[in-house]
């Protein structure tokens, strides 16, 4: 087997779909099926689940992408440092952000970074913090901006600004005219949530359990343009950092109200990285970008 095989078969198991890793690849959709194959003959065991609705690893699939994964990445890193070597300076980022920061502060930042290293190519993926974390300890990201995660093993937080978590409401609202609010008279009113895997969400869960306050949660969702659509329409009111909101405040659609509460007081947004891996040329100096952004 050559090395190609492994990549093309990690390729499939983080798509889920040979046509998707394909086009990824820029190769033929056969030439991944039949080095897959290849692949499940020398090994004498089947890898992949082929069915209507995708394709799904076998437990021996499973134990070979954990094995391999790392691997491909380390070949990927190794190319990049030798193109670098000869004054290149070409590569691949893989981020993982929140999605309050995709739209507000990446296009800016990716821009910048564009005039002075061209050659290199992004990949950007709206993930919640759960997903980022476990993906950056998986290797299958370089960088993870999340929210208010803590303490994580294996998780280096190179940088992090304050983001305090404010009621959203509209002008509307009946709460739209106090200056600060408690967790109490928000639990009152119906409440649009980001799911459990939102460092967000985690966070309100906590202060909200140590309170013994029982929110009237209407609508749970992992889109934040959705729960901010929700406070628009009046009734409902949301929560977030007042960045996720900055469009709607400026055009008068929706207030933010600071929360009488130290532990949303101190939350924050967080760029992460693992612990024990070196970055490639590329997602270093991306890295120093941010952080020289948040200086």
């Amino acid at each position: 087997m050559n090395l190609n095989t492994y990549k093309y078969f990690n390729e499939v198991a983080a798509t889920g779909s040979i046509r998707r890793a394909a086009g990824r690849l820029h190769v033929a959709p056969s030439a991944i099926s039949r080095q897959i194959s290849l692949l499940e003959h020398s090994l004498g065991i089947m890898l992949l689940e082929r069915s209507n609705t995708g394709i799904q690893l076998t437990t021996a699939g499973m134990m070979l992408e954990q094995y391999t994964r790392k691997m491909c990445r380390d070949l990927d890193r190794i190319h990049e440092a030798i193109k670098n070597l000869k004054g290149l300076r070409q590569g691949e980022v893989k981020i993982w952000v929140i999605e309050a920061l995709v739209q507000v502060i990446m296009p800016r930042i990716m821009t910048e970074f564009n005039e002075n290293y061209p050659a290199i190519q992004f990949s950007i993926n709206t993930e919640s913090s759960d997903r980022t974390i476990e993906a950056i300890i998986r290797d299958e990201i370089d960088i993870g901006i999340v929210f208010n995660i803590g303490n994580r093993p294996s998780i280096e937080v190179i940088k992090q600004w304050s983001a305090p978590i404010q009621c959203l409401v509209s002008p509307k609202h009946p709460l739209a005219q106090y200056q600060s609010l408690t967790l109490d008279e928000i639990c009152a009113y119906p409440i649009a949530l980001p799911v459990s895997s939102f460092g967000l969400r985690q966070t309100f869960d906590k202060v909200t359990r140590a309170l013994h306050l029982i929110p009237q949660s209407i609508v749970n969702t992992n889109n934040l343009e959705f729960t901010k659509a929700m406070a628009i329409a009046g009734r409902t009111l949301t929560i977030g950092p007042k960045l996720i909101a900055s469009k709607e405040i400026e055009q008068n659609l929706l207030c933010a109200i600071p929360i009488d509460n130290e532990t949303m007081e101190l939350a924050n947004i967080e760029i992460c990285v693992h612990r024990d891996r070196t970055l490639s040329f590329a997602a270093h100096q991306f890295l120093k970008q941010i952080c020289k952004e948040f200086d």
